[in-house]
């Protein structure tokens, strides 16, 4: 029972963390990536359908993306949708491609970038903490239903504290990381 319970707790920080990850891969640095678009939704056909889903993305340097979608009729909502996001781009067509050429980052703009990743940070930790006091919460339960001796309970605290730690101690690591990436010229 402790077992599934600390187990699912750990699964479920992962997914926090990779929750994290891709929030920072979404924060645009001074180089195109498709992952900059990973959030983006287009009305496809009635329904909110992800970019990546309804393109193909191809950088031919570093600062410009050419985005080619599979539907051409998709086109217009696929633009609407790049040029009403925050990711401060003005994207151009020919009819076939969509052409999306990242403007140089001002030193005000990459310390905007950096408070928003620091953000992203912290709800990933917060997320990761909310799922120990859940798991915890429910070992008291078990506790106090007697279903577990007080042992268990503290060698299950314990345990959740560590996985606790090494998933916040990954969500710091990576916002230090996106934090250089950010500030490098």
């Amino acid at each position: 029972m402790i077992d599934d319970i600390t187990r699912e707790a750990e699964s479920k920080m992962a997914g926090a963390v990779d929750y994290a990850r891709q929030d920072f891969a979404a924060i645009r640095t001074g180089r195109a990536t498709p992952d900059m678009f990973s959030k983006l939704q287009a009305d496809y056909y009635g329904s909110p359908t992800s970019l990546l889903q309804l393109a193909t993305f191809n950088s031919p340097e570093p600062r410009t993306m050419l985005i080619t979608p599979f539907d051409r009729t998709a086109l217009p909502a696929m633009l609407r949708a790049i040029r009403d996001s925050d990711l401060g781009v003005a994207p151009s067509d020919d009819g076939n491609t969509i052409r999306v050429v990242l403007p140089e980052l001002t030193e005000e703009r990459r310390k905007e970038y950096v408070k928003t990743a620091r953000t992203k940070a912290e709800d990933g930790r917060v997320a990761v903490r909310n799922i120990r006091r859940h798991a915890m919460e429910a070992i008291k339960r078990l506790e106090k239903d007697k279903q577990i001796s007080e042992d268990d309970a503290a060698r299950a605290e314990k345990q959740l504290d560590t996985a606790t730690k090494k998933h916040i101690e990954a969500v710091d690591a990576m916002l230090k990381a996106k934090e250089q990436e950010l500030m490098a010229v």
